[in-house]
């Protein structure tokens, strides 16, 4: 059996039930009242916690990136529409209240040394690592001298890259997410086995980061032996952003929670038993008992 981890009053690891993260990310496209309308959804589905992507733009990104032409509801260029969806420490104060008052844990993807300092200010329960900063050591380094229990999502990443995170990160305190940095992603490019492989292979929780459409391979990825799920949410998948396709609208998420959920009792023990609910059958259908 795999090491446990405690997020808050939730434990991550076999045996105990699935732990289901709502990605806002940055579908919220810059408003904080469509922020606060996907974290309730993720609260009114039965998730346990919300997550948010936190960016020092002219630290992730170029000159020359910001500087390309990129219209959008925020101006004419890349940077434009970068800055305008990057909350900052008014949004987050907001959002810190409201997730307390709500009771849903929330956190953060940090893509840069600063915005773990940033986000750290409001003592989030974990970290999550992107799967485009899984080879950025000193971001590693620096959101693990934090002390939190970190997601490592690894998608567009060779075993080798993903074995050498973990030797800077260690087994003690990561949930290593499997995940294909595809949006969306194909069913053949899913791979849900490889879940099976590392709880064989690492000493620690395994979870699953998926970007499909629908919710057949987040439920199968449960089966298969996932502790965590962690989903993009959206309130409409038609709204602009690089997101929105591959993200799940209420009625989405709140079948793949509820599927998720059940899949363990579905599964069972795997001891093969006549239940009392058959008796009765027994005595309506068998000529011989």
């Amino acid at each position: 059996m795999s090491k446990t981890i405690a997020i808050g009053n939730k434990v991550i690891g076999d045996g105990y039930p699935c732990f289901i993260i709502a990605e806002i990310g940055i579908n919220h496209n810059g408003s904080i009242q469509l922020a606060k309308k996907m974290i309730d959804i993720a609260i009114t589905t039965g998730c346990d916690a919300v997550k948010f992507q936190k960016r020092t733009i002219d630290v992730v990104y170029t000159k020359e990136e910001l500087a390309k032409e990129r219209k959008s509801v925020f101006g004419e260029t890349n940077g434009d529409l970068k800055r305008g969806l990057e909350f900052g420490v008014k949004e987050y104060k907001e959002i810190d209240k409201y997730c307390k008052e709500k009771g849903i844990i929330w956190f953060a993807s940090c893509w840069d040394e600063g915005s773990v300092d940033f986000i750290e200010k409001f003592n989030p329960p974990c970290y999550k690592i992107a799967s485009a900063s899984l080879t950025d050591d000193n971001l590693l380094k620096h959101t693990k001298s934090k002390g939190k229990p970190i997601f490592l999502s690894t998608g567009m990443s060779t075993m080798k890259q993903i074995k050498h995170a973990i030797s800077i990160l260690g087994e003690d305190n990561i949930i290593l997410m499997h995940c294909t940095s595809t949006y969306p992603s194909n069913a053949d490019e899913t791979n849900l086995r490889v879940i099976e492989k590392w709880k064989k292979q690492f000493n620690c929780p395994i979870g699953y980061s998926g970007h499909e459409r629908g919710i057949t391979p987040s439920v199968l990825a449960v089966a298969v032996g996932a502790n965590a799920v962690e989903r993009h949410i959206t309130i409409d998948r038609t709204n602009w952003g690089s997101d929105q396709a591959a993200s799940l609208e209420t009625a989405g998420l709140y079948h793949m929670v509820r599927d998720i959920r059940q899949t363990p009792i579905l599964l069972g023990d795997g001891k093969k038993i006549v239940y009392p609910r058959e008796f009765p059958i027994i005595d309506k259908l068998r000529r011989i008992k």
